[in-house]
Parts: C-alpha cells; sequence; structure tokens
C-alpha cells in the first residue's frame, strides 16, 4: 500500500468535483481520480440550470459558468407541433463540458483536493479501509465515474435496462437566428424523444438528438439523421464534434452505497427521465455523497441514502411519475398547451424538468382539461 486517504473519489465530472469539494471542506485528504486529463470534452447538452449554481454556491463555487452569457428563455415544441416559448423561471446557461468540468476540477485543487490521473480497475472493499487497485486506500470511496462505472459493478448493480436508458449524440452547429434560447424540439415518431439546441454565446449552439432505448439498436446514422429531420438548422453537415453517449435514467437506480462505497451522478443512473438532464443531479448527489463520506465514514452509506431522500426523494417520485405520463404523446401535447395558457404550469414543468420540482394538482389538472376524452382518467365517483 503506497497511499492512504480519508475519501478517494473515482471520476473527476460534476459529481467527481462536488464529492471531492464537500469532502475537503469537512476537513477530510481527498484524493481525486480520473482516467483523463483536463479539459477533456464530454458528450452533453452542456446546459446548467440555475438549480446546479447553487449547489456550486453552497461549495463555495461561484464562477463556473463565469463568461457565458444567460439563456433566458425555453422553447419546447410537442409531439403534435403546438409549442410554448416562456421565460424561464432563473436564466440557464450553454458551457462545453471542456470548460466546465476543468472549473470544477481546479477548484477542488485549490482546495487542497489531490488530483491524479488513473483509470481505476480495482475496488476492494474492507472492513476498516477500502482498497483501490492494491494501492490505494480509502476510508471510504464515492464512485463518480459514469454510465459505464467501475465502483457501481463491484456493487453488484448492472447497467440500466432498455426504457431505463436513453442514447443520445451531440455536436455543435451555427447558432439558430434570434433571441437567444434553449430549443427542445420533441419527436413524434420515435417517441420517447427530443432534439435540443442550446446557444452557448460564441456563435455556436450544442445540439443534439436522443431517445429512450426499446429493445433494438440505434445506429449512429439513425441518430445524426433524427438531429437532422427535427432540428431546424440542424443539417448533419453543419454540425461539428458528434459524440455519443447513454443516459441512465433515474427510474432505474441502484442503491445509492453499501458500507463504505457510495455512487453518485450518472454511476447512481440520476438521469432525469423527463428532460435527460443531469448535470444538477450530479453536483447535489456529489455533494452529500462527499459529506456523508467525510463525516462517519463506517456509516457513510446509511447517512447518503438518508440525505439523498431528505433532498431529492419526493422529486424523483414526481418525476418518474411525470416520465411515465410522457410516454403518452398526447399528455405531452396537453401539457405543451397548458403550459402556453398558463405561466405558473410553465414554471411547473420547468422545475420538474431541470431542478427539484414537483407535480401539483394544478399542473394535473390543466392537463387533464387539455387531453382527448378518451385519454382523460376515469373519475373518482365516492361510493
Amino acid at each position: 500500500m503506497t497511499d492512504e486517504f480519508d475519501v478517494v473519489v473515482v471520476g473527476a465530472g460534476p459529481a467527481g468535483s462536488a464529492a471531492a469539494l464537500a469532502a475537503r471542506r469537512a476537513g477530510a485528504r481527498v484524493l481525486l481520480l480520473d482516467r483523463a486529463d483536463f479539459p477533456r470534452d464530454k458528450a452533453c447538452g452542456d446546459g446548467i440550470a440555475a438549480h446546479a449554481l447553487d449547489v456550486l454556491a453552497d461549495l463555495g463555487v461561484p464562477d463556473a459558468v463565469d463568461g457565458y452569457p444567460p439563456l433566458p428563455a425555453l422553447r419546447l415544441v410537442a409531439p403534435g407541433g403546438g409549442a410554448v416559448a416562456r421565460a424561464l423561471p432563473r436564466p440557464a446557461y450553454t458551457v462545453p463540458r471542456a470548460v466546465f468540468d476543468a472549473r470544477l476540477v481546479a477548484a477542488a485543487v485549490a482546495a487542497g483536493v489531490v488530483l491524479r490521473r488513473r483509470a481505476v480497475r480495482r475496488v476492494e472493499p474492507g472492513a476498516r479501509v477500502v482498497v483501490l487497485d492494491g494501492e490505494i486506500a480509502a476510508r471510504a470511496v464515492v464512485g463518480a465515474d459514469g454510465a459505464g462505472s467501475v465502483v457501481r459493478r463491484v456493487l453488484g448493480h448492472r447497467p440500466n435496462p432498455d426504457r431505463h436508458l436513453a442514447l443520445a449524440i451531440r455536436g455543435y452547429a451555427p447558432a439558430l437566428p434570434g433571441p437567444p434560447e434553449q430549443l427542445i424540439v420533441t419527436s413524434a415518431a420515435r417517441w420517447p424523444a427530443y432534439a435540443w439546441s442550446f446557444p452557448i454565446g460564441d456563435g455556436r449552439a450544442n445540439v443534439g438528438y436522443g431517445e429512450v432505448l426499446r429493445g433494438e439498436p440505434l445506429t449512429r446514422a439513425h441518430l445524426v439523421e433524427r438531429l437532422g429531420a427535427l432540428l431546424p438548422g440542424g443539417d448533419p453537415a453543419t454540425v461539428t464534434g458528434l459524440r455519443a453517449h447513454h443516459l441512465p435514467l433515474s427510474t432505474h437506480r441502484p442503491t445509492p452505497g453499501r458500507g463504505r462505497v457510495l455512487l453518485a451522478g450518472d454511476a447512481l443512473s440520476l438521469i432525469n427521465p423527463f428532460t435527460g438532464e443531469g448535470i444538477f443531479y450530479a453536483l447535489l448527489s456529489g455533494a452529500l455523497a462527499g459529506a456523508a463520506a467525510a463525516g462517519a465514514p463506517e456509516q457513510a452509506a446509511r447517512r447518503y441514502a438518508a440525505a439523498l431522500r431528505r433532498r431529492l426523494g419526493t422529486h424523483l417520485r414526481h418525476s418518474s411519475v411525470a416520465a411515465w405520463l410522457a410516454r403518452r404523446r398526447r399528455v405531452v401535447d396537453a401539457a405543451v398547451r397548458a403550459a402556453r395558457r398558463d405561466e405558473q404550469v410553465f414554471g411547473t414543468v420547468v422545475e420538474l424538468g431541470l431542478g427539484d420540482g414537483r407535480l401539483d394538482a394544478r399542473t394535473l389538472g390543466m392537463i387533464g382539461v387539455g387531453l382527448p376524452v378518451r385519454d382523460r382518467p376515469p373519475r373518482h365517483r365516492p361510493g
């Protein structure tokens, strides 16, 4: 054994950097490992919602989106073609992950976290320490190593099955003309699926297309074709940097940890099943995992699971219900019509998809009124 740390974090994306920062702020000696050098690209929509910035502010990182203009509005196009465009409750940002992740890693290092390049291949939990690759000992480990997590496999959890796993492709293209806004165009042909365009502020936009896997393989050519078909200006000839990635949806989450070993972010399948958003979940779960790992390593899993339930439990149940309802295209059409009529409904939909919001009776009622009669749930009649 050559090294011993209080907390070792595997993976230096947003979840891992947040875990390292939280553990360091709690006074722990922290080692942050990643198989890549930073800055490095990461396939993602690059969208940073306001809730993510709240977590970063709590971690002492107030400048993660500096230099990138706010996006004040969202336009959502329903499968049936109806649309709503409104101001977001709070602006969002688009920051390429090559920049965003490097800034978080730099903040962790500045806080005293030790950063090393290493592809972890073996994790051996023990009664008092967890040993990585036979060389590094930790009182607790946070697995923030993404959809193909090595740490997750050590805990005995298989990857998400189809219908709880999406595949998306991302690239960069010239930004669409007009006022800056996030654009999401849903697809009637391959629902649940949508394309997006998120302006960066430098003349480019992050563009992409994704859909939930349903048992048949999806090719790169198919994803690119659907991107071009749905998105204005999505001509594949103008899109560069195309990369595909899996999205493990939160409708199939493993247990968040066992003993001294915890999972955060994509490794815990924390991708919003309604929108595919994952940065906020990654930062929040990472911060909670890092704090739990530093506080009492022998009770880390229990403390972390309790913290996740308190902070995200109700929201995750509501987002799962929303995703189940949204499997019906006509429900999404009705939701867009309701959001166009009512600003409060729009805000509820945004909070549910980009943050930690919840469904409410008003929103459900307005969506229900907009459904065709055959699709409305039966009314309960007291017996």
